[in-house]
């Protein structure tokens, strides 16, 4: 009796769930922004501010604190702390910061 690699089993079970995905599988779900992730919010800069704000309470982020045209972000489930500065209507500074930092 011949045996397989148990790597070689799972490997192909992985393969097999990829070929079950679909482009819609892939897709992100509805409300969240197609940027930025639970704990990195920089591709963020440059975008609109106004319609970004919710994408990034999407994210888990929230508001802990705003000193004028600068708010920090802390997202509570990662640890991640940004510093987001609004100039002109969009963000034109983001900056991962220290978890302390928030």
């Amino acid at each position: 009796m011949r045996f397989l690699p148990i790597f070689a089993i799972l490997g192909g079970l992985a393969v097999a769930a990829c070929d079950d995905m679909t482009a819609a599988d892939m897709a992100p779900s509805p409300g969240m922004p197609s940027v930025g992730s639970g704990s990195d919010l920089s591709s963020f800069q440059g975008a609109r501010a106004g319609q970004s704000e919710m994408g990034i309470q999407n994210l888990g982020f929230q508001a802990v604190r705003t000193e004028g045209l600068t708010t920090y972000w802390f997202n509570p489930a990662t640890g991640a702390c940004a510093e987001i500065v609004t100039s002109d209507g969009r963000y034109s500074s983001v900056r991962m910061l220290p978890s302390g930092d928030c």
